[in-house]
């Protein structure tokens, strides 16, 4: 049997999924997402997304590109996932091969990657010369099951909506998602200045529930949001959550995230996915005020090229 590494076609979103949902069932994806977000990514960023094959079944999958919106140039970034059932065929080491020579040519001098924190993933990593350096957990919480705070009295002056909200003018959640990116603990900061790619490839983004992100204002000022990623089906998925700097240490985040948790429960979701910085103390205590327990840790690798 003999696999095979080519670029990734719309006829393979639906195995896409479902390699990306058994290797990596932490995170929210769908046909329509990995569709939009190829065909929506900034030129700059120089995505492609490639599947290894063996004998015509999609057995892994890897995205690739360049950070394009970071200060610091020369950073590509490669996650490869081999379906858990069809590993020790060398999919994943021809799918990274593949990846780092098309990223060198692109320019990049150095590659990321997310490792899961498991004996063979980091040995694996290990192998081609990728050094570990910031961990970051995936926490999950049962909406259907378990419990959630009781929703809070809200301060003077705050009031809570949703990214709906916004629909007419969305551009005070990009400077509060652009400010709060840019804090948001990270190997290859990023900085987002571009308002029409924001448009393009978070606003417009199918995954993107605006009846379910939550929006704390103070005076009528966005001041801290709770983005909400969805499948249609069961599982939600906390984007981000942030506060802008003028706001913080008054628990408006927290606000917002009981809030979209709350509706999101109501709706429907059962299960509630987010990720958590190792390093970010603050996010992962409020994810354990709501419930949240880690259900599995990566850690980011680097390589430099060249």
């Amino acid at each position: 049997m003999t696999v095979i590494v080519r670029d990734f076609l719309p006829a393979d979103a639906e195995d896409w999924v479902r390699v990306r949902r058994a290797a990596l069932p932490f995170m929210v994806t769908t046909p329509e997402c990995v569709t939009f977000e190829l065909a929506s990514a900034h030129p700059d960023k120089r995505s492609r997304l490639l599947v290894a094959e063996e004998d015509g079944e999609l057995i892994g999958t890897a995205q690739i590109g360049l950070v394009h919106d970071s200060p610091e140039p020369g950073q590509g970034f490669c996650n490869t996932y081999t379906h858990p059932d069809r590993t020790g065929r060398g999919a994943g080491a021809l799918l990274l091969r593949t990846a780092e020579e098309y990223l060198a040519r692109e320019g990049a001098t150095s590659v990321y990657t997310w490792v899961l924190d498991t004996p063979s993933n980091l040995a694996f990593a290990e192998r081609r010369g990728y050094a570990p350096s910031r961990p970051a957990h995936f926490l999950h919480l049962d909406l259907a099951g378990g419990s959630l705070p009781p929703r809070q009295e809200l301060p003077p002056g705050v009031e809570l909506r949703t990214a709906a909200d916004f629909a007419d003018d969305p551009r005070p959640l990009f400077e509060a998602d652009a400010e709060t990116t840019a804090d948001e603990p990270s190997d290859t900061p990023m900085e987002l200045s571009d308002y029409e790619d924001w448009l393009n490839h978070t606003w417009r983004n199918p995954a993107l529930d605006h009846e379910l992100t939550s929006v704390a204002a103070v005076d009528g000022e966005v001041a801290a949001f709770s983005a909400a990623q969805t499948d249609g089906l069961t599982r939600y998925m906390s984007g981000m959550t942030g506060t802008r700097r003028a706001y913080r240490n008054r628990g408006l985040a927290k606000l917002a995230k009981n809030d979209s948790l709350h509706r999101a429960r109501a709706a429907g979701y059962t299960d509630a996915y987010t990720g958590n910085d190792a390093d970010n103390g603050p996010m992962l205590a409020v994810n354990r005020w709501f419930g949240y327990e880690i259900c599995a840790t990566e850690v980011r690798h680097v390589r430099r090229l060249g």
